[in-house]
């Protein structure tokens, strides 16, 4: 039998500036990352898919991974 997954994709830091981001993004992860583990959750990856001003990153997302039964 072949092995299914489902995956879940959180933002992290996102505000509407996104000057502050970072800083948002890492007072976050761990949490919302052991939130995620006790129900099951498998974190993948984390990036940051987009720019914002000086290059920096407008937000961040986590991605997760479980089995479906």
């Amino acid at each position: 039998m072949e092995q299914r997954f489902e995956y879940k994709f959180v933002r992290l830091g996102e505000t509407r500036w996104g000057w502050n981001v970072k800083k948002e993004a890492e007072q976050t992860y761990q949490t919302v990352i052991r939130d995620h583990a006790r129900e099951g959750w498998r974190l993948v990856q984390i990036f940051a898919p987009g720019t914002g001003l000086y290059g920096m990153a407008k937000y961040y997302e986590a991605i997760f991974e479980r089995s479906v039964p």
